[in-house]
């Protein structure tokens, strides 16, 4: 594309090598760990094209996510990306029914991020991954972390036994509050470990079915967050939405708002409607966008909602469905995509503008 945007990224997925996993664990948790054990099993659907792209693979037979040199050699730097922000895969753990060995483990999986892999490359955030099973370990790692000033962002799977706004996570979300670190949920460990099925249905039977499915998740994790009040109860709160697509949310934040008009009874402490909350507070990723045969059909949808604030880029490299900067660029209108490829997530992480980035904003504002 001939116009030059400045460019951050949400969603990028690292691999940290599980014997550097192993070397911040202690005992009994290293030899279990190390032995291949580590924690509950995904359900075993095979997607035919591989989680990682075929293509994210260096001569030498090295996966370019699996070090922060190759990721910012080979991808930061070949598509200008100011800052990349690492979630980890291994969010499965954190449904372990082993509370005390989950929180072991993503403990070990943080360290190496940050010591690892931070100090690389300048441009490289973290989110901090927890296990929500126990809300009150992971409001621990929170605070043993949360002040480091690579981490930005907490990570916990979509997959959950229970509605993420219920009253038993709270001690996350008032630790995140303490740190000015939204609270981030990304899909794919539905249904795993002690996670409620994949969909309200049950057990999906393939790959294809439980993939074009999961938002499922986030809606119900949505409207739980807003009609249990978590927002009310922790005001500076920012929820992202990771990997969900966003076609759902503007018919669902008008069902919100219908309804609320007649059961706001329910939820006393709620004095706005619904989707005034969400503006406010939720965000979401552009990775998976829908791509409807009439591209005007998805510019009508970003206008539905407040895309401007509430939507940034992401790539999810290097899964197999992931976008490259370009190709999400150019779904976008050209007023939207200085705030959605950069700016949105600037302010919402706090990012330092760079020179680069500056000049990308002056010259997208004088070109329209």
């Amino acid at each position: 594309m001939s116009t030059k945007w400045a460019v951050i990224d949400t969603d990028i997925h690292p691999r940290p090598d599980p014997a550097h996993v192993g070397r911040f664990l202690a005992e009994p948790w290293r030899t279990r760990y190390l032995s291949g054990n580590r924690g509950p099993g995904y359900l075993g659907y095979w997607n035919p094209i591989g989680v990682r792209r075929s293509d994210a693979v260096l001569p030498d037979g090295s996966h370019i996510a699996d070090s922060a040199e190759s990721l910012a050699r080979h991808f930061l730097d070949v598509y200008d990306i100011e800052y990349g922000l690492l979630n980890v895969d291994d969010l499965a753990i954190g449904l372990s029914p082993e509370g005390d060995y989950a929180a072991a483990v993503v403990s070990a999986i943080n360290d190496v991020i940050v010591h690892e892999w931070l100090p690389v490359d300048p441009r490289l955030r973290a989110s901090l991954i927890v296990s929500p099973v126990d809300p009150l370990l992971a409001a621990r790692e929170i605070r043993r972390l949360g002040h480091h000033p690579g981490v930005v962002q907490i990570l916990m799977p979509s997959g959950a036994r229970m509605p993420y706004g219920q009253r038993f996570y709270h001690p996350i979300y008032e630790a995140a509050a303490e740190y000015n670190l939204p609270v981030a949920i990304h899909p794919g460990s539905e249904g795993v470990g002690i996670a409620y099925p994949p969909t309200p249905a049950g057990y999906p039977s393939t790959y294809f079915e439980f993939h074009t499915g999961l938002v499922a998740s986030y809606i119900g994790h949505l409207i739980s967050l807003v009609t249990e009040g978590v927002f009310v109860k922790f005001p500076t709160l920012k929820w992202v939405i990771v990997e969900g697509g966003v076609s759902w949310l503007p018919p669902l934040l008008w069902r919100f708002d219908k309804n609320f008009k007649a059961l706001r009874q329910t939820t006393p402490w709620l004095t706005r409607p619904p989707s005034e909350y969400v503006r406010e507070h939720v965000l979401l990723t552009t990775q998976p966008m829908e791509e409807p045969d009439n591209p005007e059909h998805l510019r009508q949808i970003l206008a539905m909602f407040d895309a401007g604030h509430m939507l940034m880029f992401s790539s999810d490299f290097p899964h197999w469905d992931g976008d490259t900067p370009d190709f999400a660029a150019r779904s976008l209108p050209p007023a939207l995509r200085p705030r959605v490829m950069s700016e949105t997530a600037r302010e919402l992480y706090s990012l330092p503008s760079s020179s680069a980035a500056d000049r990308a904003l002056d010259h997208e504002t004088s070109h329209g």
